[in-house]
């Protein structure tokens, strides 16, 4: 008689088996970004996202019919929230803490999920995530710049002027062009730099 080699250990955890719904797309979606996180865009496989949520890969395909489906959903409900910055009374510090909280973001594992699906994607692939990038990345970043740079006016310190959209892409603009096209990584002196040296003297009022 054969005996049967399956054991507890081979069958999906109880807690795998129990999920449904949106708590099976969270688990998948995260895996998502593992899957990105380690292996990059090219190396992620829907079975490898299966694997790492711990489900069939019919489940996952049923929800997102393609790779790319899945991973404009992964990175939309990943992405790091950029809401708003404490008034420190200083358009330099409000700059300086709005580009601490932007790296961080592209340091979060989705950051670093949305970098390898910008440096591995071809032209055409990469159009998919066009919206996810402006969305997720690009406008949160420029309302926040607007209220700074509306503070910096209010308390004098702005000219009026520089509340216009070339200003609000200055900050946006450099670090996506740094990460995406020179892929360098920012560091703290560098943001001080940026913001001394380009920013702050863009938007500050002259002396009448």
């Amino acid at each position: 008689m054969v005996t049967s080699r399956w054991t507890a250990s081979s069958a999906p955890s109880a807690a795998a088996m129990r999920r449904r719904g949106p708590v099976l797309e969270r688990a998948i979606l995260d895996a998502a970004l593992d899957q990105l996180s380690t292996v990059g865009w090219n190396g992620l496989t829907m079975e490898g996202v299966a694997a790492g949520a711990q489900t069939g890969k019919a489940a996952v395909y049923r929800r997102w019919p393609s790779k790319e489906d899945l991973v404009v959903d992964a990175l939309q409900a990943g992405l790091p929230k950029l809401d708003s910055i404490p008034d420190h009374g200083s358009v330099r510090e409000d700059l300086l803490e709005l580009c601490r909280q932007i790296r961080e973001g592209m340091y979060s594992r989705p950051g670093f999920a949305l970098r390898s699906v910008l440096h591995e994607c071809d032209t055409f692939t990469a159009e998919r995530f066009h919206a996810v990038i402006v969305e997720g990345v690009i406008e949160p970043s420029v309302q926040v710049i607007k209220e700074v740079v509306r503070r910096g006016i209010e308390r004098g310190e702005v000219r009026p002027d520089a509340a216009n959209s070339s200003v609000y892409d200055v900050i946006p603009a450099m670090m996506m062009y740094r990460s995406k096209v020179c892929g360098s990584e920012w560091v703290e002196v560098d943001l001080v730099e940026m913001i001394d040296q380009v920013v702050v003297p863009l938007v500050r009022r002259h002396a009448d």
